[in-house]
């Protein structure tokens, strides 16, 4: 699973590496996973009249062996809002992101890395191969392993702003599938694991069709977790911060059902 991650080539892309985290640089054992999306995986748990409420739920601590990459291409240890600094423009609250960590991490030794890149209202086409989004993505997960580690997923959460027109929600299995291609060519990764989120709202009225491509996409290594149910906030289209606890959790779930690594089960 190599990647482009030499100092040359980072330069080269106009990533400026920066100092690190000393625990993250001496832990032995380094999975990371990428989130990707729009708002409901950048997190707006608790945000409301664009202020966050400060509410972490215990499955969302922090954890001294859990790190987040920062906006200047830092490790630092995580918390939340992970997406602060990412998320550029937005107020982010309680994602998934830290109630999935706490749960996948490996007791005793185990070290996980968190690359947030999702930005809200971000349409699929918007991260196709050759924009800021997509690049920036790809710029962000080759920094997470140029001192070591392994990318073992991308948690990707997206698809509510594809559903206002007809055209966007025809062609987003075409898009979602072409954009995994592409990732894993660029990244120089075969197959990593995508666990994808099917919607539980969206913009406009075609959620239906988003969701049937979304549940629709057989690519190898590509699986499901489905956030129909999960309670959303009173604008019906982001999810409450209990649910993104919940979402974390299932996304944990997958990701350990799925993996070939020896991870031990949920605790």
């Amino acid at each position: 699973m190599a990647l482009k991650s030499s100092a040359s080539w980072l330069f080269a892309m106009g990533v400026v590496i920066l100092g690190q985290s000393s625990g993250w640089a001496a832990a032995k054992t380094k999975d990371i996973f990428i989130l990707g999306g729009q708002s409901n995986m950048a997190g707006r748990g608790g945000v409301q009249g664009g202020k966050w409420d400060g509410n972490v739920p215990p499955e969302c601590r922090p954890n001294p062996s859990i790190f987040r990459l920062n906006a200047q291409l830092e490790w630092e240890e995580a918390h939340e809002p992970l997406h602060a600094g990412i998320d550029v423009g937005n107020t982010c609250g309680v994602g998934p992101g830290m109630s999935f960590a706490n749960r996948v991490i490996r007791p005793g030794s185990g070290t996980v890395g968190l690359v947030p890149c999702a930005a809200g209202g971000t349409r699929l086409a918007q991260w196709s191969r050759g924009s800021h989004l997509y690049t920036q993505l790809v710029e962000r997960a080759t920094r997470s392993v140029s001192d070591g580690g392994t990318i073992r997923a991308l948690l990707w959460y997206q698809g509510e702003s594809d559903t206002v027109t007809k055209e966007d929600a025809d062609s987003y299995k075409d898009r979602m599938q072409s954009f995994i291609r592409d990732l894993r060519s660029d990244l120089q990764l075969p197959s990593p694991l995508m666990i994808q989120v099917a919607l539980a709202s969206g913009e406009g009225k075609y959620v239906e069709m988003v969701r049937k491509a979304q549940l629709g996409i057989k690519l190898p290594n590509v699986t499901c977790v489905d956030a129909r149910g999960l309670r959303l906030k009173p604008d019906k289209l982001h999810l409450t911060t209990m649910s993104q606890v919940h979402l974390g959790i299932n996304l944990a779930r997958a990701y350990l059902a799925s993996s070939p690594y020896p991870i031990l089960p949920l605790h």
